[in-house]
């Protein structure tokens, strides 16, 4: 009798064990991704779901990523599966990876579909809010082991963005345009990141309307918007900005004013932690709009 309680004892902690180590969160498809123990074998597919893994203190667990995975600096490093158009499958299988990241809207549906059928554990992302950059890290920590860290991180994004909200949002209103691509033309609707940015800087997307979330839009339609500013990102502030078409149109008060601005995409349009950095950067520059002379 002593005998066989002392084994189902055993087993009781065996379990207890085991279920201590067991993770799960749901991710933003809705469905519960539970992984035995925390992850110790990542590979992302996206490059700010690798930048948001190192930011969750789970750097050190990633074994594959995909082309433009470059911040931080360690990330540089992990060896390459491809791209965000073709992955290289055979790669990610022999990384033996026991989470696989995706991203719904940046993969293909076709190379979604060939990832499924690996039968790997899988965490799709989808990052549209402020919001979901902290749940995103929290979540990261959570499936990697590295909650401390994750949740420390999340915190200071958050109050980073309530600084910039509180000290913005309620400035004198400036109607934007912010241009995407110049050729075709494409912007945001309010449902992107960058328009709820644009809101927190105290600015009306001026396509915000639209039904979708990077809509191409026409000429003759941000002329008849009229913007306080035109907003665009390039990666070297002494290049080629995009903005000559509009240099062109004295007529378009952005451009009558001077107002055609220039940030950094790699921090504005990437959805992870250094958003606050491309916020800031964008809210200081509309405000001197609203302090230039008209």
């Amino acid at each position: 009798m002593q005998v066989r309680l002392a084994i189902a004892v055993t087993a009781l902690l065996y379990a207890a064990a085991a279920s201590a180590q067991r993770v799960q969160v749901i991710d933003d498809e809705g469905r519960t991704v539970s992984l035995p123990q925390p992850a110790r074998r990542i590979v992302s597919l996206a490059p700010h779901l690798t930048e948001l893994l190192f930011a969750a203190g789970a750097g050190d667990r990633v074994v594959g990523a995909v082309a433009y995975s470059d911040h931080p600096p360690e990330a540089r490093r992990v060896p390459r599966i491809g791209d965000s158009a073709q992955l290289d499958l055979e790669r990610l299988v022999a990384l033996k990876p026991d989470l696989v990241l995706v991203w719904r809207d940046g993969n293909s549906a076709q190379q979604l579909d060939r990832v499924a059928a690996l039968k790997l554990p899988v965490y799709a992302s989808e990052i549209h809010r402020m919001i979901d950059i902290e749940h995103t890290l929290q979540r990261l920590g959570t499936l990697a082991g590295t909650s401390a860290v994750a949740v420390a991180r999340s915190r200071a994004f958050a109050a980073e963005i309530a600084r910039l909200r509180a000290r913005y949002a309620s400035r004198p209103p400036l109607a934007v345009f912010y241009q995407i691509w110049h050729r075709p033309l494409l912007t945001v609707n309010g449902q992107h990141l960058i328009s709820e940015a644009l809101a927190l800087c105290g600015a009306r997307n001026v396509f915000g309307a639209l039904p979708m979330l990077t809509p191409t839009v026409s000429d003759e339609a941000v002329l008849q918007a009229d913007p306080d500013a035109i907003v665009t990102g390039s990666v070297d502030p002494a290049g080629p900005d995009n903005l000559d078409a509009w240099r062109k149109l004295p007529a378009l008060r952005a451009a009558r004013l001077g107002h055609l601005l220039v940030v950094d995409p790699d921090t504005l349009h990437r959805p992870s932690p250094r958003v606050a950095d491309g916020t800031r950067e964008l809210c200081e520059k509309l405000e001197r709009v609203r302090q230039a002379p008209r």
